[in-house]
């Protein structure tokens, strides 16, 4: 690490840097993939592709990757004793946005998934809970205003 890198990255921890200082720094723009184990690789892609609509990983240059609308993203870090994501020994889960949770929650269980919709509406939208076919937990997010929660 350089010196410079090392006396902006000291400075940040101490809050010495006005917020412009901060802003000229890089920032990522978002995710450019995400990557996990699976036992059956190509059967949850295709799950996925299938009943989410995330398409499969390129094969070759012509195909095109899954492409994303833009929207809000959550990066949450949680404490390791978490209980959120269900088993113990869950270290992820997805959160999905959708665009209508009643319409894709009924598309899922029409194709035998079963899904738990949380009946609260909050202030940032409404929930729903299932897991693929390895159990990883998923959820699934319809994003909302407060002004539009409060009107459900």
């Amino acid at each position: 690490m350089s010196k410079l890198n090392k006396a902006i990255t000291a400075a940040l921890a101490a809050g010495m840097l006005t917020t412009a200082a901060a802003a000229e720094r890089e920032a990522v723009l978002g995710f450019g993939g995400v990557f996990f184990k699976a036992e059956n690789p190509a059967a949850l892609a295709k799950w996925y592709e299938e009943h989410l609509g995330v398409k499969q990983t390129p094969k070759t240059y012509e195909e095109q990757p899954w492409v994303q609308a833009g929207g809000s993203t959550v990066f949450g870090v949680f404490n390791s004793k978490t209980k959120y994501f269900g088993a113990d020994d869950q270290q992820f889960m997805f959160n999905f946005r959708v665009r209508d949770l009643d319409a894709m929650v009924a598309q899922l269980r029409e194709a035998g998934i079963e899904v738990k919709v949380d009946p609260e509406t909050y202030p940032n939208g409404r929930f729903a809970r299932l897991a693929d076919p390895e159990g990883n937990p998923i959820q699934l997010w319809q994003e909302m205003t407060p002004e539009q929660a409060t009107n459900q």
